[in-house]
């Protein structure tokens, strides 16, 4: 799959995460879009790893990886965060 590719399907696989996981991010949307793009690379990274070839095209098991991948980074972040507080 292209680079593109793995932009685009990261960014839905943040949006579909965030609901899956609902809570307080610290980070906003533009953190959750991040998150969503590592997630579908690790995502990928992942599925190669489990079968051995590299992700082509969008499928169902592209999409299902990437938003594993960024369900996994989501809940990451908000433990590397969540003990941070503001002070002003």
């Amino acid at each position: 799959m292209s680079f593109l590719a793995w932009i685009v399907l990261g960014l839905i696989a943040g949006a579909i995460a965030k609901a899956l996981m609902p809570g307080k991010d610290p980070g906003g949307i533009i953190v959750t879009m991040i998150i969503g793009i590592v997630g579908a690379f690790v995502g990928g990274w992942i599925g190669s790893m489990v079968t051995g070839s590299g992700l082509n095209g969008f499928s169902l098991w592209s999409m299902v990886l990437a938003i594993v991948g960024a369900m996994l980074l989501l809940w990451i972040y908000r433990l590397a965060t969540r003990n941070r507080t503001t002070s002003l």
